[in-house]
């Protein structure tokens, strides 16, 4: 028996047919009841503010049936959204959303708790640091030590990792500057910055510096280009700013924090990456000896658990053993940062050993093991925990990881520092809604259980399954491999075909998919330039031949519940599959 077939998941879902209707009726009343309620019950001697009389008038009643029918069109208008619940899309990384994700979303948001302060989301704020304790748990965190918060999306999460990066670079170099000044100490500036936090307050102590003294040689606190004149003076070369080192898989948020940083594009070093599509490791250390060569200090070195594209897992765990030996060799603190905002719910297949083995290869159950170990981690719940949009999450596992510039705001109140994330968060207002969709989904369905890891398993055996029947069905179809999570990417082509001509012809079958009422996919473009590797190991495996610098693919995301251990599943499948045939244009 398969680990999907031990475990039961429809009663977490409404099901494609709203076959769990009646009891999300039911527990969406008990959530108004007990709103309306609570409302009631608070300072009963005061007077209602709507009274009988004004219900009853016509201007009052002509307002609320323009609300109903306001209500009704949206309701119309939204028939037409793209119908992301059914197994019948797999065009992107969203599916069905689990029913303790949406009564813990609509619950939170009839209360309205805006958590950037404990002052006006008293509750909200501990469902936060609950929620994010469940996460903590599931990616290998201490939860009484780790920390973190809920963002709009992985893109946030990914930009306060960078924030927070940043922050322990500076403060590193602002002492080092300003110790040449005072002290007039030789300036290496790529050690420097690179020193560790032992190091900077064994200096600090050593000769007696006050911290606040180094706001004048910050480049985030005070003027970045007095601050580049002081290193230019003491440094043999001019300076030229601090690095990222970024897989080529990665996600456009880091061309865009590159960019709000004020670092410029240039800084954004891509690590090459390896026939399979994932970070290169041999290349990433060459790439952190360059810029050891050049003085370009290095703010984050970034892995991906979950590629965009393809949902392959870099070798986070090797990312992070070749980060320790630089640290252990050369005393070089490297942060590294994990962009598991796909990936990171896998984490939850090694939480029983028997799913795991099963579902993943050694390399597949060593990286996510290897993410417990970065200095920081991004995910989205909305994606593989299936939660409503928009709810990220950043995760640090402990303090020190999280610290970054504090900023005043009169009108909070400073001693609720310690339970208040405004000063902490590069958002300000944030909604709690997030994290009670994740907090009631942890409580109900627990992301470290076995229905959890099952259900994450089903996904993987569902693309599986498909890629499977699809291959064997057709001899054109060439799926990019590895294939081994729950995304597809596949092209079309006959032995030895040009690969201009492939990606021709698996245009023109995505063209006529996407305007096919039955089925939605995706398609992506992977560059030469980043991934030349594969676009070779992919055109060798049917002979054809490289003529143009890109590869184009049809992308499948089998995430959906119901793709497996249903008859509505295998009709799909088989569905798609005949679809796919008729649709190709190709002699099947």
């Amino acid at each position: 028996m398969s680990s999907d077939d031990k475990v039961s998941i429809e009663p977490y879902f409404l099901g494609p047919k709203s076959e769990n209707e009646y009891s999300i009726r039911e527990k969406i009343q008990q959530t108004l009841d007990h709103w309306f309620q609570w409302r009631k019950s608070l300072f009963e001697d005061d007077p209602p503010a709507i009274n009988k009389q004004m219900r009853e008038s016509s201007d009052y009643k002509a307002k609320q049936q323009k609300i109903s029918e306001s209500l009704e069109l949206l309701n119309e208008l939204l028939e037409a959204e793209t119908p992301t619940y059914t197994p019948r899309y797999i065009g992107h990384m969203v599916s069905e959303i689990s029913l303790p994700a949406i009564l813990g979303h609509f619950s939170a948001l009839l209360h309205n708790p805006n958590n950037t302060s404990a002052e006006v989301a008293r509750v909200g704020s501990q469902i936060e640091k609950e929620g994010i304790g469940m996460l903590l748990d599931l990616v290998g965190y201490n939860s009484e030590l780790g920390g973190g918060h809920f963002t709009s999306g992985g893109t946030l999460a990914n930009f306060e990792a960078i924030w927070r990066a940043r922050f322990r670079l500076d403060h590193w170099l602002s002492l080092a500057l300003y110790l040449v000044d005072k002290k007039n100490i030789p300036l290496d500036i790529f050690s420097v910055c690179s020193m560790g936090w032992d190091t900077f307050y064994a200096k600090v102590q050593e000769y007696q510096v006050e911290l606040n003294d180094l706001r004048a040689y910050s480049l985030a606190a005070g003027n970045p280009w007095r601050v580049a004149n002081i290193i230019a003076r003491n440094s043999s070369r001019p300076f030229l700013g601090p690095v990222l080192l970024i897989p080529g898989n990665k996600h456009f948020s880091w061309q865009k924090g590159c960019n709000l940083f004020g670092f410029g594009e240039e800084a954004l070093w891509s690590i090459p990456l390896d026939k399979h599509g994932r970070l290169n490791v041999e290349e990433l250390e060459k790439l952190i000896l360059k810029a050891h060569a050049e003085s370009r200090p290095i703010i984050m070195v970034v892995s991906v658990a979950g590629t965009t594209e393809t949902g392959v897992l870099d070798p986070v765990d090797r990312v992070q053993d070749a980060l320790d030996r630089f640290k252990s060799e050369r005393g070089w603190d490297i942060w590294h940062h994990v962009d598991a905002a796909y990936g990171g719910f896998m984490c939850a297949l090694n939480h029983h050993s028997s799913v795991a083995s099963e579902i993943l290869s050694e390399g597949q159950a060593a990286a996510l093991r290897g993410i417990a170990r970065a200095s920081s981690i991004t995910m989205d719940p909305h994606k593989m925990g299936y939660i409503p949009y928009s709810c990220g999450a950043f995760l640090v596992p402990d303090e020190k990881n999280y610290v970054v510039s504090q900023f005043k705001a009169p009108y909070l109140q400073r001693q609720d520092i310690k339970m208040s994330k405004w000063s902490s968060t590069i958002e300000g207002s944030r909604t709690a809604s997030g994290a009670a969709a994740t907090w009631l989904t942890g409580k109900s369905l627990g992301f470290s259980s076995a229905d959890f890891a099952g259900l994450i398993a089903s996904t993987f055996k569902g693309c599986q399954d498909f890629k499977k029947e699809l291959s064997q069905t057709y001899s054109w179809v060439r799926v990019l491999e590895p294939s081994a999570t729950n995304i597809l990417c596949f092209s079309v082509a006959t032995n030895g075909q040009k690969l201009s001509v492939a990606n021709a012809q698996t245009l023109g079958l995505f063209e006529k998919i996407a305007l096919s009422p039955n089925f939605s996919v995706s398609k992506t473009v992977m560059a030469n330039f980043e991934y030349g590797a594969a676009i070779s190991a992919h055109v060798e495996g049917y002979g054809g031949e490289i003529d143009t610098d890109h590869l184009l693919l049809i992308r499948c995301v089998f995430m959906n519940p119901f793709w497996r251990k249903s008859a509505l599943g295998l009709k799909v499948r088989a569905a798609m599959i005949a679809e796919i045939g008729e649709l190709s244009g190709m002699n099947c």
